[in-house]
């Protein structure tokens, strides 16, 4: 009995791999935890976790927890469901103080990336956020101009204004009681 062995190149080659260009694609302050996890921080008011062993969203207050960011997290599950990002019914605040959190589909039914779906359609929020950031900044500073640099018309020079017999709100003349004499007061003692 012979063997037969062939020597060369005669194996199939390798289909090349085909380059999948995006769809779309947008710029992001992001980083990827060690675990797997996608730490977008282009919000003001929270911190955006997309956890994709878990299949969820968790968003955390930057500082302190107030009504701003209760109501930034509130848009944000709002607008993820209204894109059927998440489960509404998923949406329950998270086992961190001041945290929210939703779960979103595994597998989608055209076979795109789940997660890439939501961290896009988190960078859209942000966009339209973005807008709301811009405006709060601008009225912050034009409060802070105002007060530190006013007008002319809003300012008067040191010791301009001159100094009038009656100073306050309350009259010493009116103050329920007339006295004459101290000792017409009741509660006047010897």
């Amino acid at each position: 009995m012979s063997i037969v062995m062939k020597v060369g190149s005669s194996a199939p080659e390798e289909a090349a791999p085909v380059e999948v260009k995006p769809q779309a694609s947008m710029e992001m302050v992001a980083r990827k935890t060690l675990d797997g996890n996608i730490m977008i921080m282009d919000h003001i008011d929270v911190d955006i976790i997309v956890i994709p062993t878990s299949n969820k969203v968790l968003t955390l207050a930057k500082g302190s927890l107030t009504e701003d960011v209760y109501d930034t997290q509130d848009r944000l599950f709002r607008y993820l469901a209204r894109k059927g990002v998440v489960d509404p019914a998923s949406i329950r605040s998270g086992n961190v103080y001041g945290s929210m959190e939703a779960a979103y589909v595994a597998e989608s039914y055209n076979g795109s990336d789940s997660t890439e779906v939501v961290v896009f359609d988190i960078g859209k929020f942000i966009e339209e956020e973005k807008a709301y950031f811009e405006y709060d900044h601008r009225h912050e500073q034009e409060v802070t101009d105002m007060l530190t640099k006013p007008s002319d018309d809003d300012s008067t020079e040191l010791g301009k204004v001159s100094h009038s017999a009656e100073k306050g709100s309350i009259n010493p003349n009116q103050t329920g009681y007339k006295i004459s004499h101290p000792s017409a007061s009741p509660f006047y003692q010897e």
